[in-house]
């Protein structure tokens, strides 16, 4: 029988992180932050490079370094990074500042990535509750999401009371209640590496896992499959809408609409674990399509079946990482899942050229269309293998 109380405790504790994780007031304006200090487009495209280039340079090393060390010590130690990069930002606004404050806040999502996972899994199953996983970590991203929506709300009011440094200082309160949250967490595990080894040693053996298992490198490459087009594809949302012909300050109200349905499709990944490998390729197909249709339409109709595609795709993410947490030998979960990570980042990128070589020549509608296109691949490589099920 699972152990209730410490389920509670420990679901309570992640709804919590995950809700203050996404609470950031700074979202909404930190671009506007860096036009009004007088960066050129270019040096704010530069930023976010630096972003990202973090990111993938940390990822699998932080993972590693997860499965070698205190999970929770890593998960209270991120946001204290991130708040440090905000303080930054609003403090002395400067090129130089921003670029430190992106490093920092990389450094503390690459922390923070594969750790959360791993040790989610793990105490659920010391628990006798790993088939919550996919319930567990849906409603989590429901409440992260309903935090970024907060964040959206809320920016404008505080922005008014006190500018960059009201909306800055909110910020960083939310990163240090994150850290205080993630001292709550339970952590009850063997470590397979000695205190002498280290990460490194953490990484080889994590990697000469998925090299030793094939359903383990199958997970490994469906988590990228599903995650980074539709992530990369949110991105331009904004200019989707704004191509229907609806008036700008329309824009934020549809954009609402489709993250109250990917929020949703959160909450339904733990009723649609039980999808064998044919449903999630039926899933994504279904997604897939509504995501084609829905945006050539060039309508705010549309926009509702793109949205629709969006809570498929959030569905079917979170069902890739249930397949990988349950094919991963637990001493090097955080190891791996930082390896699909790294994967959804290259991947992401990648998009992202993608659809600006496509954009030259084409509408938004039509390359959102077109980059339908790789989910039908995954959906056929999935039904072709036809396994009985997710888990």
């Amino acid at each position: 029988m699972p152990d209730t109380t410490g389920v509670r405790r420990l679901t309570a504790t992640l709804y919590g992180y995950a809700f203050l994780d996404e609470l950031v007031l700074l979202y909404p304006v930190y671009a506007l932050l860096f036009a009004d200090t007088g960066l050129s487009l270019w040096q704010i495209s530069s930023l976010f490079a630096l972003w990202s280039i973090t990111g993938v340079l940390l990822e699998v090393p932080s993972g590693a370094w997860a499965d070698a060390v205190s999970r929770r010590t890593l998960l209270w130690l991120a946001p204290l990074l991130t708040a440090t990069g905000f303080t930054l930002w609003v403090t002395v606004p400067s090129y130089g500042a921003f670029a430190l404050g992106f490093v920092l806040w990389g450094a503390g999502g690459a922390l923070g990535s594969g750790a959360l996972e791993a040790l989610v899994y793990d105490e659920l199953d010391r628990l006798g509750a790993a088939d919550r996983y996919a319930r567990v970590m849906g409603r989590a991203r429901a409440a992260g999401l309903v935090a970024v929506m907060a964040a959206m709300g809320l920016a404008g009011p505080v922005f008014a009371l006190g500018g960059y440094p009201a909306v800055g200082a909110a910020s960083v309160l939310a990163c240090l209640l994150v850290a205080a949250t993630a001292t709550r967490f339970p952590e009850h595990r063997v470590r397979r590496v000695s205190e002498g080894e280290g990460w490194t040693a953490s990484l080889r053996a994590g990697l000469a896992d998925a090299r030793k298992n094939r359903s383990v490198r199958g997970a490994l490459l469906l988590v990228p499959a599903v995650a980074a087009v539709w992530g990369a594809l949110d991105e331009y949302t904004p200019l989707l809408i704004r191509d229907t012909g609806v008036a700008d300050a329309t824009v934020p109200h549809l954009l609402l609409l489709v993250w109250s349905v990917v929020t949703a499709g959160s909450l339904l990944a733990g009723a649609s674990e039980r999808l064998g490998a044919t449903g999630l390729a039926v899933l994504l197909a279904g997604a897939a399509l509504a995501l084609a249709a829905g945006a050539v339409m060039g309508t705010p109709a549309g926009i509702a079946l793109v949205a629709l595609a969006f809570g498929g795709f959030q569905v079917a993410e979170i069902l890739a990482d249930v397949r990988l947490q349950h094919r991963i030998d637990s001493t090097g979960r955080a190891t791996l899942t930082s390896v699909a990570s790294l994967g959804t980042e290259l991947a992401t990128v990648t998009v992202f050229g993608v659809y600006a070589t496509l954009g030259t020549q084409a509408s938004h509608g039509t390359v959102f269309a077109m980059l339908a296109v790789p989910y039908l691949v995954t959906a056929a490589v999935l039904a072709a293998r036809g396994r009985p099920a997710v888990t």
